[in-house]
């Protein structure tokens, strides 16, 4: 669900003492899954020391847990009407705690990788049904209010969670990432049994199980292709293999789809003009800039010996400056409108992606932290953009369909991204022979430069909208902003 940034009312509605609580517990959901998403990246080169792995191999520890979001965000919703709200978010809320306790335990890869789809599985749910939690049970006219209370501590996950795994892992241990999320998650699933309503709608419609299971071919089929070239060594052969295996199932679900009175992903959701642009343009701008969050922090401690705490300190200016930009995208895009907007800052975006490739052992400070903080800035204006773009045109009847492709498609392509990076990173590294880390630098460099191109070229997508996107009779203040 978005929400608007322009202002909320100047004389707030209060909200009774269960509701506050309702909120607490949902907010706090949100921003343990935000911060799992983020809090990894700067602890895998730790990790991987610890496994005794190269930390050229860890992304399936990032792949691991977005794709399994990715998967399981369409059946949340089912999932809660049929087992009722309160039922689901506890199991959701121990699935996520019994994974962060594995993960943590884990002695190898392959078993954290596993921990990992645990923890996946419990974090799809938390946000989906919490939402669907407050929609329950709280006043309509409260609705927004109570969705702006509950996204911003999604925010803040990202802003903390590279500095804080990284100080984690370097005056701590690693394995606390998950630890802090045991007690976190037990204390608000008693909460939760105590204060979230057990609702549940009075009709069950039937779930698209097929649609369902061809989805989920399809994203496992091509993340598996895509590691398998850096991570999984897989031959040619296998990988062709797997990527006509998910474009088949991609191909099957739209068939099954047209014939299907219910499916999982309505295909009228395309016959809207700027659904199908936005949704393609989050697909592969996303695939760039979602591979910049593993990529960098990897490059800081690898390539250039940062400690893991400097590198997540590094980050900060790209999540403050993408904080911080988010109030003025309303004002931007009733002045230039969602086509040009879109265009601009997606090629600046690329630019960014690429001048990241260009950091080196000589270069001041001061120019590594604006190149940062410009790169958070662009970004955040082009998921936010791009995210209201893809919703604004819905109707009622398909906003929850397509607000879940939308999540789906956002988690799945970071995953994709992750998965593409790496396989670049790995084919350069073999190339270049690089061994030392001056030579390794060069590898992250050109697998930037490759990830900053694809990015640029996305923005092709977005000049195919109308000029007239903007909406008519679209004002500052009808500009709606969805979580990112």
């Amino acid at each position: 669900m978005y929400y608007r940034t322009h202002h909320l009312d100047s004389d707030p509605l209060p909200f009774t003492r269960s509701t506050r609580v309702l909120l607490g517990l949902v907010a706090a959901g949100f921003f343990m899954q935000t911060l799992d998403s983020t809090i990894v990246n700067t602890a895998l080169p730790a990790m991987a020391h610890s496994l005794h792995e190269s930390p050229l191999r860890m992304q399936s520890v990032v792949i691991a847990y977005s794709l399994t979001l990715a998967l399981l965000i369409p059946a949340s919703g089912w999932l809660a009407d049929r087992f009722g709200t309160r039922s689901t978010y506890v199991t959701a809320l121990l699935l996520f705690v019994l994974g962060s306790a594995l993960c943590a335990a884990a002695p190898t890869l392959s078993l954290l990788v596993a921990a990992r789809v645990l923890q996946g599985i419990g974090g799809a749910m938390l946000l989906p049904v919490g939402r669907l939690a407050v929609l329950r049970s709280v006043p309509r006219p409260q609705y927004l209010q109570a969705m702006s209370v509950v996204t911003i501590p999604g925010l803040v996950g990202p802003l903390i969670g590279p500095t804080l795994g990284g100080w984690l892992s370097e005056y701590s241990s690693w394995h606390w990432i998950f630890l802090i999320n045991i007690p976190i998650g037990l204390l608000g699933a008693t909460a939760t049994f105590r204060f979230m309503p057990q609702s549940r709608p009075a009709g069950l419609e039937r779930f698209d199980v097929g649609g369902f299971a061809m989805i989920a071919v399809a994203m496992v089929s091509i993340s598996l292709a895509l590691d398998g070239v850096s991570e999984l060594h897989f031959q040619l052969s296998v990988v062709m293999l797997l990527f006509v295996v998910g474009l088949a199932a991609l191909s099957a679900y739209w068939l099954h789809a047209a014939q299907w009175a219910r499916p999982l992903f309505a295909p009228a959701l395309f016959r809207i003009p700027t659904f199908g642009i936005g949704l393609l343009g989050n697909l592969f701008a996303r695939i760039g800039a979602g591979s910049v969050p593993f990529l960098l922090p990897l490059m800081l401690q690898v390539g250039l010996g940062y400690t893991p705490a400097h590198a997540g300190v590094m980050l900060i200016p790209t999540a403050a400056a993408g904080i911080i930009v988010r109030w003025f995208v309303v004002p931007l895009v009733a002045a230039w409108g969602y086509r040009r907007v879109l265009v601009v800052n997606t090629a600046l975006l690329g630019v960014c992606i690429v001048g990241l490739g260009l950091i080196s052992a000589g270069q001041p400070p001061w120019v590594r932290i604006v190149q940062l903080a410009l790169f958070g800035a662009i970004n955040s204006v082009q998921f936010t953009v791009m995210n209201t773009l893809t919703l604004k045109d819905l109707t009622p009847a398909l906003a929850s369909s397509g607000n879940s492709l939308l999540s789906t498609v956002q988690m799945s392509s970071m995953s994709f991204g992750v998965a593409g990076a790496a396989a670049l990173l790995t084919s350069f590294t073999q190339l270049l022979e690089a061994t030392r880390p001056e030579s390794l630098l060069r590898g992250f460099h050109a697998t930037f430069l490759t990830v900053g191109l694809i990015t640029t070229a996305s923005a092709w997508i977005f000049g195919q909208l109308s000029g007239e996107v903007r909406g008519r009779g679209e004002t500052e203040e009808s500009v709606v902003v969805p979580p990112p």
